[in-house]
């Protein structure tokens, strides 16, 4: 590091600290989306409110169904359903921190979520086991390449929201592997 506040290595990377920390007190109001993130924050705001509402739809159909299961197999899918539940309802959590961590309001009215939900919200007969599997393992499959395409379309412009959607990503597809065990597939 020298006196100026950059930083240099070999493959000519300068970093100019000087610079950034001027800019960086010109709007301290932004909280931490600075003059180098890389996205529109609006944009990724909305993208994360529709997180929000697939991950509450997806709360609501695994709560609807935890419930209403009924059958041989009732306590195992049951607890698998409402283990699910709770980690949909943890992702919707951690989304809306994020969309108020870049400046915005995470949207959970209840007249919008269905409509701005990636997936739907189904009620098979409290009977049918293997629809409320199939209806799961379906939006799961839709969460895992709608999540694929936002963490893409996020690259290096924003890697806390990248990392975040990554690591929803993951449990979304720990889901649809417990599904599919539940189905025998």
């Amino acid at each position: 590091m020298t006196q100026q506040g950059t930083f240099s290595t070999t493959d000519d990377f300068v970093l100019d600290v000087t610079r950034i920390r001027e800019q960086v007190r010109q709007k301290m109001d932004d909280g931490p989306v600075t003059g180098t993130y890389g996205r529109e924050s609006d944009r990724v705001i909305g993208v994360l409110n529709d997180v929000v509402a697939t991950e509450v739809v997806c709360w609501l159909r695994y709560t609807r169904h935890a419930i209403s299961a009924s059958g041989i197999d009732r306590a195992q899918v049951s607890a698998e359903f409402t283990e699910h539940a709770r980690e949909e309802m943890d992702h919707a959590l951690r989304a809306a921190e994020r969309i108020g961590q870049l400046g915005g309001d995470p949207d959970f009215d209840p007249a919008r979520l269905a409509e701005r939900s990636h997936t739907d919200y189904t009620t098979p007969p409290a009977n049918d086991l293997d629809a409320m599997l199939r209806d799961n393992l379906e939006a799961e499959r839709i969460v895992i390449s709608t999540y694929q395409e936002i963490i893409r379309w996020l690259g290096d412009g924003d890697p806390t929201t990248r990392r975040l959607m990554e690591s929803i990503l993951e449990e979304e597809e720990e889901h649809a592997d417990d599904l599919v065990d539940l189905l025998g597939l």
